[in-house]
């Protein structure tokens, strides 16, 4: 079978990152870093990091998100170390006039090359209002670059 950009869902693989983070302003979540599943990179040379969201937030209140990679020589963390370029906590959402529930993704993009074999995601939410916005957002990967190409099978 051969794979091409025609069919590039056959080129990327998705894995599991983090389950629903539920995050309260001034409380539970909030400005706490989130670590991600280790998962096994190898035969891919890049990585998407896509971490949803949806935040209720009052008028001009913000959800801000930082995160890092890390690489690690095996799937327990061995050697983990911060690897490539990090996102500085940058605001992602914004709350309406009035308050608003906001939805959007974060995506990262990382250029896996001398990566160690086995790579997670780190992530900090951070709402900018004390103990009334609220937040939920989890992680997945998608994995690109293969050296073997299809990577997974076609849904027909």
């Amino acid at each position: 079978m051969h794979a091409s950009m025609q069919n590039a869902g056959a080129l990327i693989a998705a894995r599991y990152g983090v389950n629903n983070i539920d995050v309260v302003a001034g409380g539970s979540g909030d400005a706490v870093e989130v670590n991600g599943a280790w998962i096994d990179r190898r035969g891919f040379s890049s990585l998407k990091v896509i971490i949803p969201y949806t935040a209720t937030l009052g008028a001009g209140e913000t959800l801000a998100v930082a995160a890092n990679l890390q690489d690690a020589s095996d799937g327990n963390g061995t050697g983990a170390a911060d690897f490539g370029d990090a996102l500085t906590s940058t605001a992602q959402a914004t709350g309406e006039s009035g308050g608003s529930t906001e939805t959007g993704v974060v995506e990262l993009d990382f250029d896996l090359s001398g990566a160690d074999r086995y790579v997670r995601i780190q992530f900090t939410p951070n709402l900018s209002r004390a103990n009334t916005d609220t937040a939920a957002l989890s992680a997945h990967y998608v994995l690109a670059g293969a050296t073997e190409n299809p990577v997974t099978a076609s849904a027909i």
